[in-house]
C-alpha cells in the first residue's frame, strides 16, 4: 500500500507537497483502513487548487517503471514548475507490504528523462543512483546480484532494467512494490473520453467492453441502483455489436448512446472499469469522480468502492455531502490547499467524533485549511 507521498517542483507544486495516508485511531468505518493505513480517501480542495495535479503525481511512476498505459500528453505540459529556478522535478515514494516499508524517490528533468534514482528497503539503502555523475553510485551487491549494468539513457530506469532482467523473489518487497506500481489506475470523468493512465494498454470503446464481458443485464441492475432505468440489449448492426435500450415492451428500441444523458455516460465508465479491472488493480485515482452525478450517485459508488478491500483508492471531489462519518472518516478525509494537503484530523484541535456533522463543520469553517 502506499503510505506516504512527497513531490516538489512538479508543475503547480513549487514547494514539497507531502500526501499523509497514516490513519488514526477511530473505532468506526475500520473497513476503509488497511494496517494503519487509509485505504479509501476522499480529497476536497478549491477550483485550481492542485487535486488533478496530484493525480498526475501520483502516476508519474508509470511513466519508467512500467510499460502500461501513459498520462494523456495533455496533462504533461509545464512539466517543471514554472516560478523555480530548478530544472528538475522530485518524487517520493513510501510503500509498505505486511511488515516491509520501502522508500522509492527519484528526480526527473522531463516526462522521459531521469535524473536519479533511489531505493531504501527496511532503512537501508540498495540503489542509489546518478545518471550523470556515476562515480559514487551505490549498487548493494545483495540487492543487484551478478547482474551487469551500465546504462547509457536516462529514459531507463535502473530499477525496471533490475526487474526485467533479474530473478526477483516474488515475495521480496522490491517485487511487491513493482507488482503494486503495475496495477495501478487513473481515469478521471468524462470530460476527456475514456482517458486513462495505467493498469493495461490500448483502447476500446465502453460499448465494446461491456458486450465482451457480457455482462450488461449487471449493468441494467447497476444504473437502476442509480435510478436510471432501462432495458438494454446488443443488436448486430453491419457486424458491429450496438447497445440498444427497448421501449412499449421491447416494440421500439434505439441505441443507448444517442439517448444517454452525461451522468449516465459517468456511470457506464464506472461500471466498465469496475467489471474489468477492480479484480486485479492496486491502486485507484478517479478525478472528478463525481462531476455528473446526483449526489445519491456519488454515495452509491463510493459505498462500492469502500467494499472493495483488495485495493487503495483516492477520489477528488467538490461534493461536501460525501463528507459524513457513514461513509468516511476524519482520517479519510483530506482538504487540500495551495501548499499542503492534510487529513480532517490534523486540521483541527477539536476532537472529532462518530456523532459529528463533518460537512457542517467544515461549511462553519472548523477545519483550518
Amino acid at each position: 500500500m502506499l503510505k506516504r507521498f512527497e513531490v516538489q517542483n512538479f508543475k503547480g507544486f513549487k514547494d514539497k507537497l507531502v500526501f499523509d495516508l497514516k490513519a488514526r485511531d477511530y473505532n468506526f468505518n475500520k473497513s476503509i483502513v488497511n494496517n494503519n493505513i487509509v485505504n479509501k480517501a476522499i480529497i476536497y480542495g478549491k477550483n485550481g487548487i492542485g487535486k488533478s495535479s496530484l493525480g498526475i503525481a501520483l502516476f508519474d511512476i508509470i511513466m519508467h517503471l512500467t510499460d502500461k498505459e501513459r498520462m494523456p500528453l495533455l496533462y504533461l505540459q509545464n512539466y517543471i514548475n514554472l516560478d523555480n529556478d530548478c530544472s528538475s522535478a522530485s518524487f517520493k515514494y513510501v510503500f509498505v507490504f505486511d511488515n516491509d516499508e520501502i522508500e522509492y524517490s527519484y528526480e526527473k528533468l522531463n516526462p522521459e528523462s531521469l535524473l536519479k534514482e533511489k531505493l531504501v528497503i527496511n532503512g537501508k539503502c540498495v540503489i542509489d543512483y546518478d545518471y550523470f555523475n556515476k562515480s559514487n553510485n551505490l549498487l548493494d551487491k545483495d540487492f543487484v546480484g551478478d547482474l551487469y549494468i551500465d546504462l547509457v539513457d536516462n529514459r531507463l530506469s535502473i530499477l525496471k532494467y533490475i526487474y526485467r532482467n533479474k530473478v526477483i523473489d516474488s515475495n521480496s518487497p522490491f517485487y511487491k512494490m513493482m507488482k503494486f506500481v503495475d496495477g495501478m489506475l487513473w481515469y478521471r470523468s468524462l470530460s476527456d473520453g475514456n482517458a486513462y493512465c495505467g493498469y493495461t494498454n490500448g483502447t476500446s470503446s465502453l460499448v465494446d467492453r461491456l458486450y465482451q464481458s457480457g455482462r450488461v443485464h449487471e449493468f441494467e441492475s447497476f444504473l437502476k441502483s442509480n435510478g436510471v432505468d432501462y432495458s438494454l440489449g446488443f443488436i448486430n448492426v453491419n457486424g458491429i455489436p450496438e447497445l440498444h435500450a427497448y421501449f412499449d415492451n421491447g416494440k421500439k428500441h434505439t441505441n443507448f448512446l444517442s439517448i444517454a444523458s452525461t451522468g449516465t455516460m459517468a456511470l457506464f465508465l464506472f461500471f466498465t472499469w469496475s467489471i474489468s479491472a477492480f479484480k486485479d488493480i492496486s491502486f485507484l485515482f478517479i478525478d472528478e469522480f463525481d462531476a455528473f452525478f446526483h449526489y445519491e450517485s456519488a454515495e452509491n459508488i463510493v459505498l462500492r468502492l469502500n467494499s472493495a478491500k483488495n485495493f487503495q483508492s483516492v477520489l477528488t471531489t467538490h461534493n461536501t455531502y460525501l463528507m459524513q462519518n457513514k461513509l468516511t472518516r476524519p482520517d479519510c478525509c483530506f482538504i487540500m490547499t495551495k501548499d499542503k494537503i492534510a487529513n480532517l484530523y490534523d486540521c483541527t484541535d477539536r476532537e472529532i467524533r462518530e456523532a459529528h456533522n463533518l460537512e457542517k463543520m467544515y461549511i462553519n469553517g472548523a477545519f483550518n485549511e
